[in-house]
């Protein structure tokens, strides 16, 4: 009977993406996939530390399998990711979870065979988190279970030191692929039928920083949106102080790039921006804003925005408001202030209360909310080309999303996953459109 893992992941996309890559070890190993933590002889916890409550939520589920330990003792129970990357966490977790097997960090994720056969060889757990970034090893065995949409990293790591972030402490300073291997890659699974290609870094503006990409994020972009084959391509992160008009150059010369950015601003206080250490203005962003609309009018933005950072007024918080009305943003991702030990921003004095925190948070929410919903309204009785990414059972609908992330739901006669759809949309409902499949298929440039 074959062995069985179960990959528990929190966090973004950038996580996800690396779940797929353990996924691809394990199975090297020989185990097979399985659904639930019963059902596993090895469970692995891909963390996340970025906010306070996915750190919570893995230390529930981590505590949870305390009792399936003992029922089953040969089952090896994996923690890594940022979590265990963070100074002092992996003694936090030995001592609270000593049923732990194997702890590793973002650093030697590819190691997870190593370490498990390590721990099967002998009774002691096995901690080995790197405190060094080290080359880039390729990987070619991630095993995707996101089709039609793929992920693709171009770089690692991040050298911006935003006062309230936890990330270049538990990934490291920025290392970039190079150019070819990365290209290599998106013409693989081109060639696999993959429909969606979508380029990761944590801040994908400054990809050749260390000079070992050997291209530019834009000739990178360029080269990657030059490969034949109808497909998508989306990038992320940005950083306004990077964001710049040769990566807006390139998205204007091929239409397989979508016409959407996500460009975090965080506030629109410059007061604000200037204790985040984001090294922009608000006018900065702005101008970037309209330079982006110019050469594209058609073009949408996405965003993250934290309220509630230390010493933030009520007239920081409304500079932000008036910036979100201003831009129209399609989405925006909101976040209350979470503090993370070992950030300049933890050790700020001036904390807003919690009941000023939840008051300001529900307020950008509802105009967020309010923006969205217009631009969903605005859709009805417009013809519009989604990505089939999957069918919702309860439903009973397909559902894709368009080139701007907005998903749209239809019913099909034939199976549409992976498929490329036209849709006449006749209600909008929130953030979700819903539309009839037409037989005339959008014209590109």
């Amino acid at each position: 009977m074959s062995q069985k893992y179960h990959i528990i992941t929190y966090g973004c996309q950038m996580n996800l993406h690396e779940s797929e890559k353990m996924a691809g070890i394990l199975r090297h190993m020989g185990y097979e996939e399985c659904s639930s933590t019963q059902e596993a002889d090895v469970i692995v916890f891909n963390t996340c530390c970025i906010r306070e409550n996915a750190e919570n939520h893995a230390f529930g589920n981590i505590g949870a399998l305390k009792k399936l330990k003992k029922e089953k003792p040969g089952l090896i129970i994996a923690v890594g990711g940022c979590m265990t990357q963070e100074k002092g966490k992996t003694d936090v977790l030995k001592k609270k979870f000593p049923f732990i097997d194997v702890m590793f960090g973002t650093l030697n994720l590819e190691d997870l065979e190593t370490l498990i056969n390590r721990k099967r060889n002998q009774k002691k757990k096995v901690i080995e988190v790197l405190e060094k970034e080290r080359e880039i090893i390729e990987f070619t065995d991630a095993y995707r279970t996101s089709y039609p949409n793929a992920w693709v990293n171009i770089m690692y790591g991040c050298n911006n030191f935003c006062s309230y972030c936890i990330v270049p402490y538990v990934r490291g300073r920025e290392r970039s692929r190079k150019a070819e291997d990365i290209i290599t890659e998106v013409r693989s699974l081109i060639e696999e039928g993959y429909k969606e290609i979508t380029l990761l870094g944590q801040n994908v503006n400054s990809y050749n920083s260390d000079g070992k990409g050997g291209m530019t994020f834009a000739e990178l972009l360029d080269a990657v949106a030059s490969i034949d084959g109808k497909f998508r391509v989306r990038f992320m992160t940005s950083h306004p102080k990077d964001f710049n008009e040769d990566v807006v150059k390139v998205m204007e010369k091929h239409r397989k790039i979508c016409r959407l950015v996500h460009l975090p601003v965080q506030s629109g206080s410059d007061r604000i921006l200037q204790a985040m250490n984001r090294r922009y203005t608000s006018g900065k962003y702005l101008a970037e804003v309209e330079m982006l609309r110019k050469r594209i009018p058609e073009a949408e933005l996405t965003t993250d925005i934290i309220v509630g950072f230390p010493g933030e007024t009520e007239e920081d918080y409304l500079a932000t408001e008036a910036l979100v009305k201003q831009v129209d943003f399609a989405s925006a991702f909101t976040f209350v202030y979470s503090p993370r030990q070992g950030t300049k921003a933890a050790e700020m004095a001036d904390r807003i209360p919690e009941e000023i925190q939840k008051d300001r948070i529900m307020r950008l929410v509802e105009l967020v909310n309010s923006l969205t919903r217009k631009k969903s309204e605005k859709y009805v009785g417009k013809t519009v080309e989604i990505l089939c990414e999957g069918y919702d059972e309860k439903k009973g609908m397909y559902l894709g999303r368009d080139e701007f992330g907005r998903m749209g739901y239809f019913e099909s006669e034939s199976d549409a996953l992976g498929e490329f759809v036209t849709l006449k949309i006749v209600r909008a409902n929130g953030i979700s459109l819903y539309g009839e499949r037409v037989d005339v298929p959008i014209k590109e440039d």
